[in-house]
């Protein structure tokens, strides 16, 4: 099959050529994939709406040879009232960092998947995100097998520990507005 319908939340995303996007998706079928969306930076694009950072869509791709081409985009949900709030847009691009980083690219992943939609629904009601990402922190270590129950006794730094893991520092910094 050449086409595919899946959904997934856009997690990263590059300008390419003149009016092309690469895009980073996280899928419930595929886990993390690459897509080249063409023309979605035209200003007459009607898929430009819906492959924003962190929307929730549904997403048509032509497989081709190279990078799968978008053909279709329809968002789902688009979390408006997280991306207003600039703690939570932290929140946001911290966990998008964490699941680029951590996450193989095509090797499904529903439990990553839902996570990160729970999370994200988690984000729209509730208060207290520090533990929201606590939770979320540790529990996609878990999925992952870089976290055991031996860890979870002691207080370690989260932070350190991923960045550990990554070989890298986290680019994202949380913003702590009162």
């Amino acid at each position: 099959m050449r086409t595919y319908k899946t959904e997934g939340f856009v997690i990263k995303r590059r300008n390419f050529r003149e009016a092309d996007r690469l895009l980073t998706v996280f899928t419930k079928r595929n886990g993390k994939i690459q897509i080249n969306a063409p023309g979605v930076r035209k200003i007459t694009s009607r898929r430009a709406s819906h492959v924003e950072l962190l929307n929730y869509s549904l997403f048509s791709i032509y497989e081709s040879r190279n990078l799968p081409i978008l053909t279709e985009a329809q968002s789902i949900e688009t979390f408006p009232s997280l991306k207003n709030n600039l703690s939570k847009v932290s929140a946001l691009y911290y966990v998008c960092e964490l699941i680029d980083g951590l996450c193989p690219e095509n090797q499904e992943n529903e439990k990553v998947f839902h996570l990160l939609k729970d999370f994200l629904f988690d984000l729209k009601t509730k208060q207290d995100q520090e533990e929201l990402i606590r939770k979320f922190e540790i529990n996609l270590l878990t999925i992952l097998g870089f976290y055991r129950t031996v860890e979870k006794s002691q207080n370690i730094n989260m932070s350190l520990f991923i960045e550990r893991i990554l070989e890298r520092k986290l680019k994202t910094k949380q913003i702590n507005l009162c």
